[in-house]
């Protein structure tokens, strides 16, 4: 018995002490979920990687100036139910992005929707 609540106890802590910080990492934390911004521009890279991959779009203000935005996703195997291969936005391709922004203002932000620019919508979280 006291075996049995001695492992319990080993249990909470490597829950508390390992599993939480994970999870509170993949809620997303750094992004605003109650603003969206979108954004039009041209794929830069496509970095599809695990754990999270990386759509990397510059974008022209209206001073000329180019600024790369950084859209989150999940890594290629969620991409790829999601009907989202690494060819579909390959560099130079123009798209219309929209995501939940970073909380500190950098540009970039957790990817919700991409429309290229024949129409293709590309959705990498469920509505």
């Amino acid at each position: 018995m006291i075996a049995h609540n001695w492992f319990r106890s080993l249990g909470m802590m490597a829950y508390v002490f390992l599993l939480a910080p994970i999870q509170a990492h993949h809620a997303g934390v750094m992004f605003e979920e109650e603003k969206e911004v979108t954004v039009e521009g041209v794929v830069k890279e496509f970095q599809y990687t695990n754990p999270h991959s990386w759509l990397l779009v510059d974008v022209t203000g209206d001073s000329g100036e180019v600024t790369t935005w950084g859209f989150e996703a999940e890594g290629p195997s969620t991409l790829m139910r999601r009907g989202i291969r690494i060819g579909d936005l390959r560099p130079g391709t123009k798209v219309t992005i929209t995501g939940h922004p970073m909380k500190d203002g950098r540009p970039a932000a957790a990817w919700t929707r991409a429309v290229r620019e024949d129409g293709v919508v590309f959705m990498p979280r469920p509505e």
